[in-house]
């Protein structure tokens, strides 16, 4: 029962104290009875006064806790008087004061954090307690290949290893704490890492992607261009001092007997062969490190393409591999370096043709992805293990016996300084397909 409420009582039972009083007054004297009735009278009216008074001073301590309930920090009270009251009320604006702070101070920071997320271009996923996800930012959304804000949208509720993305094997294999860099498409790399952080007192995780495609490119060049700018110096030092002085001997054959003579000449022709052989080699390296930036001009692909299977019709045949063009007349011309671009898919129709086989096809395609031009280069072959598939485009990586690693290196560098988007997929059992699109505002209006 509420303090009001016992003060009523307290006054009513008081006032039937009184009303006996009165009945035993009235029936010895008059006068008494009216003093008593007056009293009565006075001593009601003060009685419901202060009740009345007490609960409306008590009214704040009974709105706070519904106003605490609801989370409503905004409202503070006016002093009532009494001190007792007027230290409770103020003890409570100022916590209300201090919850509102607080409250204000916490919506700011989840805002700025949410714009953070938004904005970084690293991928942050958060899992819920039972390990799915919660939430994505738009860069996770667009490395798991779900972009824009539906894409993330529909991420949520998913386990990692549920994403439908060539990074949700790697995501679900990471263990706490475990970081990993795996392959997404082409050349690009990403960088996994789970972590883990205290929710109420609940472990839940968390996962970072960051792309790292363009850092490793530039520290794996900076590292193969010191090496081949080292080797070609001094394998070109060598080779040019050996050579001089091996055809210098060889111009002394004359002077030997004719029985030697022969032997000496051939075994000296071999060495500067192989000289040779050397020197051409660490020139396929070196044209990787002083490939020159492309001379941009009109570039029918069409035309290109045309070109690239002539050349490569000889190769195809002495492999019984079959060779086919198929070209879009609807194609828009590109601003390129032709030479560039037709060294670049000589290399990836030579690596197709290997790929394919005896009795396999190759396929140069060419057409639009929107309004963008595309060529592709498919052939039939088994496709890619998983094992090459991560070391793609990695320098001096290669599966031949005799390969220097750089075919692909090469071609690499000529698509980034054309801008162009590109991506090598084999998935086991094929087709492999190398992809290659030109940006669109490189095209020629026709």
């Amino acid at each position: 029962m509420s303090l009001s409420r016992r003060l009523a009582v307290y006054l009513v039972l008081l006032h039937l104290l009184f009303g006996g009083l009165a009945l035993f007054a009235l029936r010895r004297d008059r006068v008494w009875l009216l003093a008593v009735e007056a009293v009565f009278a006075v001593s009601l009216l003060a009685g419901f006064g202060l009740v009345r008074r007490l609960r409306h001073d008590l009214m704040p301590l009974e709105e706070a806790p519904r106003l605490l309930a609801e989370g409503e920090f905004t409202t503070r009270f006016r002093e009532v008087g009494q001190p007792e009251l007027d230290r409770l009320l103020g003890v409570y604006n100022r916590m209300a004061d201090a919850l509102r702070e607080e409250r204000t101070r916490n919506l700011e920071q989840q805002s700025l954090l949410a714009r953070i997320l938004d904005a970084s271009p690293s991928g942050v996923v958060i899992l819920d307690f039972e390990g799915r996800v919660a939430y994505a930012n738009p860069s996770a959304a667009r490395l798991l290949g779900a972009p824009g804000q539906d894409g993330a949208l529909a991420l949520q509720g998913l386990r990692p290893g549920e994403l439908g993305s060539p990074l949700a094997g790697p995501l679900a294999a990471l263990a706490p704490g475990e970081a990993a860099v795996a392959p997404l498409s082409g050349a690009r790399r990403v960088r996994l890492q789970r972590g883990s952080f205290l929710d109420r007192g609940f472990t839940r995780s968390f996962l970072l992607l960051e792309e790292l495609t363009e850092q490793l490119r530039r520290s794996e060049q900076a590292a193969y261009h010191k090496l081949v700018r080292m080797m070609s110096h001094e394998v070109g030092n060598t080779v040019g001092a050996g050579r001089s002085l091996l055809e210098s001997c060889l111009a002394c054959a004359e002077r030997l007997p004719e029985a030697d003579r022969a032997t000496f000449s051939e075994a000296l022709g071999v060495v500067i062969s192989r000289l040779g052989q050397l020197h051409d080699f660490t020139s396929g390296f070196a044209e990787v490190v002083r490939l020159p930036g492309p001379r941009l001009a009109e570039c029918d692909l069409g035309v290109v393409l045309a070109a690239v299977t002539t050349l490569l019709r000889p190769v195809a045949a002495a492999a019984s591999v079959d060779l086919r063009l198929e070209r879009d007349a609807k194609a828009p011309p590109v601003l390129a370096d032709r030479t560039q671009i037709e060294q670049a898919l000589v290399n990836v129709g030579k690596n197709a043709l290997e790929a394919a086989g005896a009795g396999g096809c190759v396929v140069l395609k060419l057409g639009r992805l929107g309004q963008r031009a595309c060529v592709e280069v498919e052939d039939s072959g088994p496709g890619i293990a998983p094992e090459v598939a991560a070391q793609l485009f990695t320098p001096f990586f290669s599966t031949k016996q005799t390969g220097q690693g750089l075919g692909l290196t090469l071609v690499q560098e000529i698509l980034r300084q054309h801008r162009c988007e590109f991506a090598l997929e084999g998935p086991p059992g094929g087709p492999t397909r190398f992809t290659i699109v030109f940006p669109q505002d490189d095209q020629i209006a026709r």
